[in-house]
């Protein structure tokens, strides 16, 4: 039979009431009959009915992460799993769970995270992207539900958002591979509809302007954050009659790709191409050459976007006293794109 409030609150000497007050952080509690009513539930096996809790208080302490519709591009790339991890490390800090949804389609993700809110099931959302005309930042948004965006939003200024100046850091991958004496320097995107491949592409676009250096639309390929684009990438570059000497890539796991499909066509990195990418994922450090890569700092993306979200719950969705966080960013350069061609 399962142990109840009375059970400990009798154990313990004190009244029931006592017992709930322990359990929800009362002020007037003391720590003395805190820590003893604590000491007695774990002899019990006690465990608060937290669905009863959270009809009393009308909280949850869950929290839901918006996974991108594509289950292959998330369990392969390090990127969002390490953005989780910093998500759930702080939330668990802060005594919230943690529950994934995610949908096929914008119109899934717009009934899933509906539900979740609208049954009360979570207090809030982080979302691990950011598109452009995104329904579901508009339900958010318009019912002023507490939710982060990881990125940046060409929608609302006023939302809570934790980034980084992604327009800058790629400005300074680019000016890296400039200095290096690159006049022909490609760039591999992700899809268009992304926030962050906008803002790394006119980055790009900005350090060659700035340089004097011509862009040519031929030297620019969207894809996927998959290997494959990488691959594809690779073999359209390769084969074009004024080909880039160096590329940007706006992922580590799309630059796999275009080191893979270049050691089979006998191609060197840095000799016949140098690259630069995203992320700084610990294989990149690891891969052949190693990848010169821009740290962003994803974990503490993650840790950030669950910290400023669970204070927006616990001040009842007040506004903070800043709603875009910055998280910044440092080239790693290795041997990709240390080579010369002065």
């Amino acid at each position: 039979m399962a142990v109840t409030i009375k059970d400990v609150a009798k154990k313990a000497g004190v009244s029931p009431s006592t017992v709930s007050r322990v359990l929800s952080n009362h002020p007037r509690i003391s720590a003395e009959t805190s820590r003893k009513v604590k000491e007695i539930m774990e002899q019990l096996g006690y465990h608060p009915n937290i669905m009863a809790k959270s009809l009393v208080s009308k909280t949850t302490n869950s929290i839901c992460i918006m996974l991108p519709k594509s289950a292959e591009e998330l369990f392969s790339n390090y990127f969002f799993m390490e953005l989780i991890r910093g998500i759930v490390t702080q939330a668990s800090r802060l005594g919230y769970d943690v529950l994934i949804s995610t949908g096929a389609n914008e119109k899934e993700e717009l009934e899933g995270v509906s539900r979740l809110l609208n049954g009360r099931r979570v207090d809030g959302v982080i979302l691990l992207y950011s598109r452009t005309d995104d329904p579901v930042i508009d339900f958010l948004h318009e019912n002023a539900h507490p939710f982060v965006l990881i990125g940046r939003s060409d929608q609302f200024s006023d939302i809570l958002s934790v980034d980084n100046d992604n327009v800058q850091a790629s400005y300074d991958a680019t000016k890296h591979l400039i200095s290096m004496g690159h006049e022909r320097i490609g760039f591999v995107s992700g899809p268009p509809d992304l926030v962050v491949s906008k803002d790394r592409l006119l980055g790009y676009m900005n350090a060659l302007a700035d340089a004097g250096l011509e862009s040519r639309a031929e030297w620019i390929v969207e894809g996927e954050f998959l290997q494959e684009s990488g691959y594809r990438a690779m073999s359209f570059f390769m084969n074009l009659p004024n080909r880039p000497t160096a590329i940007v890539l706006i992922d580590d796991v799309v630059a796999f790709g275009i080191l893979r499909g270049l050691h089979e066509l006998k191609y060197k990195v840095p000799e016949d191409l140098c690259l630069v990418s995203f992320n700084n994922i610990p294989l990149s450090e690891l891969s052949n050459p190693p990848l010169s890569s821009m740290d962003i700092g994803i974990y503490n993306l993650g840790y950030t976007a669950s910290q400023v979200l669970i204070q927006s719950i616990q001040n009842n969705n007040e506004p903070l006293y800043q709603n875009r966080h910055i998280i910044p960013h440092r080239l790693m350069i290795r041997e990709s794109s240390v080579h010369s061609v002065r």
